[in-house]
């Protein structure tokens, strides 16, 4: 029986991996802060209406957690649970920098399992 891999079911794997997975919320969260401009990092907002980077209402608190993250390591058990609750709205973001076939991948396991 072959399992049918839909668009859908990629957005819901996605979702559910940055609202639980710490290394999947975490490499969203620092590549998502990649893609803001250097004045987005800089003070911490949202500047430019690009369709990339973090929303107005998440650019200060996910700005800060990026920065953090990137020079300690890591996030408190508070900070973490805020990015689980704030960064599951980025899938389309990650689905469009990832790579298609290995998500398919990754879905498909979680299908058959």
């Amino acid at each position: 029986m072959e399992t049918t891999i839909t668009k859908e079911s990629i957005k819901i794997y996605v979702k559910n991996q940055l609202f639980s997975n710490e290394l999947w919320a975490t490499k969203a969260l620092s590549k998502i802060f990649d893609f803001q401009t250097y004045e987005e990092k800089m003070y911490e907002n949202t500047e430019v209406d690009n369709g990339v980077g973090f929303t107005g209402a998440d650019a200060k608190i996910l700005s800060s957690f990026a920065k953090q993250y990137k020079s300690r390591g890591f996030l408190s058990p508070k900070q973490m649970y805020i990015l689980h609750k704030r960064i599951p709205k980025y899938w389309n973001q990650i689905i469009n920098i990832s790579d298609e076939e290995k998500l398919k991948i990754m879905v498909a396991k979680t299908l058959i399992s």
